[in-house]
């Protein structure tokens, strides 16, 4: 299938990919090209950033996580009704799982057999910027490395140095830069970027970085390289029904500047295996909608709106009704630190929650947890059976106080990279699932329908809401 496609990877994390892709993906748009935008890795930060440039949601493709199968699948299922797609990578371009660079940008550009745009920060260089690229294309000649974006250029004759140094030395194309300009940088705090959700004036950020890109970058050339990307091998389909599954239940989904952080393509799933998708307000709604058959909270800064997040008791009351009631609720992540007792923040403030699980969950000074994880389910639960493994992986900054009534509810053991217990179920018909583990519906089709299975069931059984 020719799907024109890129992938903008980087030397490093830090060096302004995010920045250029966006800008770029932004400039391409402008010029009337329906663009998709995709983000390597575990991340659901960066990708509102891209979604908010393309006007389309961003996907996330993790070769680790997924399949071959499963996320060229996915690849497709979004970029086929695009005129042109960007893949964002994740850290350095060869940094990845295990010597194998599982997860790694590089493995997914190959996967996708899609040209690659190295960035490269030259703050603090110029000629020696030839022997990173030619170090970069040489360690796996199946990477296309096929363009060069320099990022932090100090002047024109900064600009002539590394230009001249990366095309005669390396034979790689330098396709544009960004000065250094600090007007252009983008919000971050403790867990990376902060979510464009909650940014209301990024709309003048991101046009300014737009600007930046089409003034210093090839846009046009970028565009041309995209559609040399060869034809995807076949795959086998199995995510995405060719039969569209008729409407069995209405799954509430919490999505608002607390709760944003969710697979994009988990949503889609879900659509496609029979939810209807209402989308709630923890901070803002005083009650789920009418004919709520299951939630999903996803992840998100619960943290940073713990205040008003205690101060909506209608929502909370309406929560703890419906988990009462049986009705199948998810929580992931800073959805789980939503549904215990409280949060108590990084001042050591406390604030109530929906304590739908006993257990305050306490913000640490440092990160607790960060990276792919292999988990073994040990109950069964409203997403999985008991002995399933499922990959995902787990970032937070926040600890679950352990209880002695939790540990016999626990929900999984974490078998890689270290041996621990992770989440819980619990609810009356243990109808609750929560977890610091996020999940990819792409990993395993079950996840989904057994997801919606269990809200069809709760309403066969005479629950309502």
């Amino acid at each position: 299938m020719n799907i024109p496609r890129l992938v903008i990877a980087g030397t490093s994390s830090g060096v302004g990919k995010t920045t250029i892709a966006a800008g770029l993906i932004a400039a391409l748009r402008e010029t009337g090209k329906r663009v998709q935008s995709f983000k390597c890795g575990p991340d659901y930060i960066d990708p509102g950033y891209l979604t908010l440039a393309a006007g389309l949601p961003c996907r996330n493709l993790d070769s680790w996580i997924l399949s071959r199968d499963s996320l060229i699948e996915l690849f497709i299922h979004a970029a086929a009704v695009a005129d042109i797609s960007v893949v964002e990578g994740v850290m350095g371009l060869y940094d990845g799982r295990g010597q194998e660079n599982s997860g790694s940008t590089a493995e997914v550009a190959k996967w996708l057999r899609a040209p690659v745009i190295l960035v490269v920060d030259v703050g603090k260089m110029s000629s020696s910027a030839a022997a990173i690229v030619l170090g970069y294309r040489q360690l796996d000649p199946e990477v296309n490395l096929a363009g060069v974006i320099l990022n932090n250029i100090g002047s024109p004759n900064h600009l002539r140095w590394v230009t001249e140094a990366v095309t005669k030395k390396t034979g790689v194309p330098v396709l544009g830069y960004l000065p250094k300009n600090a007007e252009i940088r983008l919000p971050e705090r403790h867990l990376g970027l902060v979510p464009a959700a909650e940014k209301r004036e990024l709309n003048g950020s991101m046009a300014r970085i737009m600007e930046q890109v089409k003034s210093t970058v090839d846009v046009i050339a970028i565009s041309r390289l995209a559609g040399t990307a060869e034809s995807l091998p076949p795959v086998t389909e199995s995510l995405f029904p060719r039969r569209v599954e008729p409407k069995l239940v209405n799954i509430a989904v919490a999505r608002d500047e607390a709760f944003n952080f969710y697979y994009q393509d988990n949503l889609d799933i879900l659509v496609a295996r029979g939810a209807e998708l209402k989308f709630v307000s923890p901070l803002h709604d005083s009650s789920l909608p009418v004919d709520t058959h299951g939630v999903f909270i996803g992840g998100g800064f619960p943290e940073m709106y713990a205040s008003e997040l205690e101060a909506n008791t209608g929502f909370k009351r309406a929560l703890a009704e419906a988990a009462e009631a049986g009705m199948p609720i998810y929580a992931e992540c800073g959805g789980l630190m939503y549904i215990s007792q409280g949060i108590t923040d990084f001042e050591g403030n406390k604030y109530t929650m929906a304590g739908l699980i006993p257990g305050w969950t306490v913000m640490q000074k440092q990160r607790v947890r960060m990276g792919y994880a292999v988990a073994e389910v040990l109950r069964d639960n409203i997403l999985a059976q008991r002995g399933k493994r499922l990959r995902g992986h787990l970032f937070h900054w926040s600890k679950l106080l352990e209880l002695p009534e939790l540990s016999e509810k626990t929900a999984y053991r974490i078998l890689e990279p270290k041996e621990q217990l992770e989440g819980f179920v619990a609810g009356p018909k243990s109808n609750i699932l929560g977890s610091y583990l996020h999940l990819h519906f792409g990993s395993e089709t079950s996840l989904a329908e057994r997801f919606v299975e269990t809200c069809t069931q709760w309403v066969n059984q005479g629950g309502h809401y």
